[in-house]
């Protein structure tokens, strides 16, 4: 089975928020969250280019999902 979503785990460190992809070998960061999303986006489409999707099991057709962490504040 083909998988159709690559994941994303987008935290804030120190200076840049931080993007690890759950399932391919892929980080990347930004300054800012539309920095961080186009860094995903370029950082995959090197990633995956001259790759076989079928052999790595990803669909031709997949979208990226981010899952953004938030630090919790107590009031």
């Amino acid at each position: 089975m083909e998988k159709r979503i690559i994941q994303f785990r987008v935290y804030r460190g120190e200076k840049y928020y931080v993007a690890e992809c759950v399932d391919l070998p892929i980080v990347t960061q930004g300054k800012t969250l539309d920095e961080v999303v186009e860094n995903i986006r370029e950082a995959v489409e090197l990633h995956l280019e001259g790759e076989d999707l079928e052999e790595l099991g990803i669909s031709p057709h997949f979208a990226v999902l981010i899952n953004m962490e938030l630090e919790y504040a107590k009031a």
